[in-house]
């Protein structure tokens, strides 16, 4: 065997004999990763996650080439106008006057604005082709041409996906229309599964809310940037919430595990320099804090709170049999830096393996939960102890008294009592428990494959109605006000083209040659079941809708497009170049712009799906008309980018989890084989983890909690918190096996006491810590705390009484 005592003889005399070098090279390297605190920047939402995918690359360009009156892309500020009857004259005036304001502000950077009523003032006036100019069309109007000319507009099927469902083309009403200001800002497009990050168009948008005021009418302002606000305030409002209930929490718990003011002042320094380390490496690493890596210091809780209180828990044991300070210290850190490293090397291990996920957020959160642990064990391995052993002296020399002193768990205790389930089920029947346990885990498993998998925009927004409770927090507690969920629901509600069912055909090549509007057109016959039929063709909005609204209403362009349609079906074969340059520079320009780019390489057409269609048949339907398009073509949309990430983040799952088990049970069984010379011990160890995973899957899916961006990491997290408790277990329970010659009543109980009582208080305080979690803002958030809090609690139980019976089995078979 690898002589493992001589390392720790070492450390032990740096921690015994070194005490205030030890010390105070921690405070030094606490000082350098507190350098990196201020480098810190923050990445929110779900753009983060859509990275290197066919499907959002495709919807980025759109969103960038093409001005989409509801995508969240492109620079670009949506108008929303509500009321009893926004295609109103004095209604329209209102939404023509913040257009016309927006763009005379210089710092909004404004390029283009268009709306319906934009559309109907051209009607009106075709030279009207300033903003000034509609508003003067719109203003010299009477009331029946207004309503004239928006019910000639509503006739058209382009300006129709800017106005509310519940539109009535006969009286020409609707309650809702849609306008939109473009921005020429650098780095303002947004991926088009969601946005995310730090976006310049936050403070345009906040601007523009107050233009909104300032008009009187019942305009609201939506956009990537107001999104992006809200998804950092919500993180910031969050973590206000959850700090200060985890912060109480955690002390009530500590005070009872620890029932000593020193102790208890070491502990959460501990705990506060590895918080500092791990966010210090971060901001010098250059990784962004995003939503997933709020889950990162409740993590360092639960690790660092375990190790504390085992460290503690473990030396007043040495203590009340009456040894002195270094020699207590000395077989505490003997016995506990190898359990240390155990658990240290599986937990970071469990949290590597999420490196493999193809979603970039997923393997920053592994890597930083993985550097944050390996901090952890320094910090409670080495500085603890040898603060600890500082300390105590010191109160020996002033005559300080000592509180608490007894472990928690002794023999005649309570929790002792309780604790001792596990062992009297080993004694009697611990073969036909066995059975009992499998055949659960096995049952609960399969149930738990059938576990949902998610991924939206949604789960990382504020919910569009608060809480009663989360309304009446005092200041500085109260969140703020949230619109954008609100927001996303009308328009999901109310505009047929936001509510994600629609299939964008990306078409990039030479679209001036004469076939090409005849391809669109080819295409969309006799499509897949899951599209919107109109006489046996995928209904559609295309360039080639645009030419047939423009067609309609001008005489002229309708003669030039009969010259060059060679069959005959309202279809351009020949001359296109001349076509979209007439089309580009009519009142249907705007239009246009919504289906081609202006060097006319680029043109997308956009379908719907039946409503109700799944998700997967959305996406197999949209690959098989991009293969009918001669021209190269990508088919994408929100469902597309979203199904995309959804089964990415299941595979991770599974893969995470597969590599965990794996390199779990590799490195269990070489270090028993190195520490106390049985390899099988390794998978004895094991087995509760199993457990443990088997049930939170199964819990999940009982619970109708998905595997979404952030629950996606809890099977790897089980494993690595999970082995925490069974490596504490296993391990003394091999120290207390061969120190009493084989017996293993004896070590169990001895194990069971111990250990136990260590382990309890450490339940208990990472479980209230995680689960405060749930009261986040974001749903997301309160998911992950309730899962995180279930492991750990499956995980104690799973070590507490199903690890008697397994060793029990393992001292029949092997010991």
């Amino acid at each position: 065997m690898i002589d493992y005592e001589s390392y720790i003889e070492t450390i032990d005399d740096y921690i015994v004999n070194r005490t205030k070098t030890v010390v105070i090279a921690f405070f030094v390297v606490t000082l350098v990763f507190s350098a990196g605190l201020g480098n810190i920047s923050t990445e929110a939402g779900t753009s983060q996650f859509t990275e290197d995918s066919p499907a959002a690359d495709a919807l980025d360009s759109v969103d960038r080439e093409f001005s989409q009156p509801f995508d969240d892309g492109g620079g670009s500020t949506q108008l929303i106008q509500r009321g009893q009857n926004v295609l109103a004259k004095e209604a329209m005036l209102d939404m023509l006057r913040v257009q016309y304001r927006a763009q005379q502000r210089e710092g909004l950077r404004v390029t283009s604005t268009s709306s319906f009523a934009s559309i109907v003032a051209r009607t009106l006036d075709p030279s009207a082709t300033t903003l000034e100019a509609q508003i003067d069309a719109m203003e010299g109007a009477t009331r029946t041409e207004v309503r004239t000319a928006a019910r000639q507009v509503l006739s058209t099927q382009s300006a129709q996906s800017l106005v509310s469902d519940d539109v009535n083309r006969e009286s020409v009403t609707a309650s809702a229309t849609i306008g939109v200001v473009s921005h020429d800002v650098p780095g303002a497009g947004s991926s088009g599964a969601g946005t995310g990050g730090t976006s310049p168009l936050t403070g345009i948008q906040e601007q523009i809310q107050y233009i909104t005021t300032t008009v009187g009418s019942d305009i609201e302002v939506f956009g990537s940037g107001l999104i992006s606000a809200e998804l950092s305030s919500v993180i910031l409002d969050s973590l206000l919430i959850v700090v200060p209930a985890a912060v109480v929490l955690i002390l009530v718990f500590l005070v009872i595990s620890y029932r000593d003011p020193f102790d208890l002042l070491l502990g959460v320094v501990s705990l506060l320099i590895a918080i500092i380390w791990t966010f210090g490496f971060m901001g010098l690493a250059g990784i962004a804090f995003s939503q997933m890596l709020i889950a990162v210091p409740p993590l360092l809780l639960a690790v660092g709170i375990d190790f504390g209180i085992h460290a503690i828990n473990r030396y007043r044991e040495e203590r009340v049999e009456g040894r002195d300070i270094s020699t207590s210290m000395r077989i505490t850190t003997d016995q506990l830096l190898v359990a240390f490293t155990i658990v240290t090397v599986t937990t970071v291990l469990g949290f590597l393996s999420n490196t493999i996920s193809d979603l970039a957020p997923i393997r920053d959160f592994g890597l930083v939960a993985a550097v944050g642990i390996l901090f952890t064990f320094f910090i409670f391995g080495i500085f603890l102890p040898a603060a600890k052993v500082m300390m105590d002296r010191f109160r020996e020399r002033v005559g300080l008294p000592r509180f608490g002193s007894n472990p928690l768990g002794s023999e005649d205790s309570v929790l002792s009592t309780v604790l001792g389930v596990g062992v009297t089920v080993s004694r009697y029947a611990p073969r036909l428990f066995l059975v009992v346990v499998l055949v659960s885990t096995a049952s609960v498993g399969a149930y738990g494959t059938g576990v949902d998998t998610t991924f939206s925009q949604e789960d990382f927004l504020p919910p569009a109605e608060q809480p009663q409770w989360l309304q009446e927090l005092p200041e500085p507690f109260a969140p703020g006000t949230y619109t954008v969920t609100r927001n996303l629901d009308f328009l999901e509600e109310n505009f047929e083209s936001s509510q994600g069912s629609s299939v964008i055909i990306y078409v990039e090549g030479d679209l001036r040659r004469g076939s090409t509007l005849e391809s669109i057109q080819q295409a969309s016959q006799s499509p897949p079941d899951v599209f919107v039929t109109d006489d046996r063709y995928a209904e559609s909005s295309s360039i080639v809708t645009v030419i047939r609204d423009y067609a309609d209403q001008s005489p002229e362009f309708a003669a030039l497009v009969d010259r060059n349609d060679i069959d005959d079906d309202g279809i351009p074969d020949q001359n296109l170049e001349r076509i979209y340059d007439e089309l580009f520079a009519s009142p249907y320009a705007d239009q246009a712009d919504d289906y081609l780019t202006d060097d006319y390489r680029s043109a997308q057409v956009v379908y719907t799906a039946e409503a109700g269609a799944s998700q997967d048949a959305v996406v197999s339907g949209g690959e098989t008309m991009a293969e009918r398009f001669r021209q190269s073509s990508t088919a994408t949309g929100q469902t597309f980018v979203l199904v995309a990430v959804t089964n990415t983040i299941f595979s991770s799952a599974i893969e995470s989890l597969a590599l965990a088990l794996a390199a779990t049970a590799v490195f269990l069984v070489i270090a028993y084989k190195i520490t106390n010379d049985s390899w099988s011990l390794g998978l004895a160890n094991l087995v509760p983890i199993v457990v443990a995973v088997a049930f939170i899957a199964g819990t999940m899916r009982y619970l109708g909690i998905p595997l979404n961006a952030l629950t996606a990491t809890i099977l790897s997290i089980a494993i690595g918190l999970g082995i925490d408790y069974s490596a504490h277990v296993v391990h003394r329970f091999a120290d207390e096996y061969e120190e009493s010659g084989g017996d293993v009543t004896f070590a169990l109980r001895r194990t069971i006491n111990g250990t136990g009582g260590a382990l309890t208080g450490s339940m208990l305080t990472t479980t209230s810590g995680m689960g405060v979690l749930a009261l986040a803002i974001t749903p997301i958030l309160g998911q992950f705390g309730i899962v995180v809090a279930l492991s750990i609690g499956y995980s104690y139980v799973a070590a507490m009484v199903v690890s008697p019976s397994v060793l029990v089995v393992w001292d029949q078979v092997v010991g």
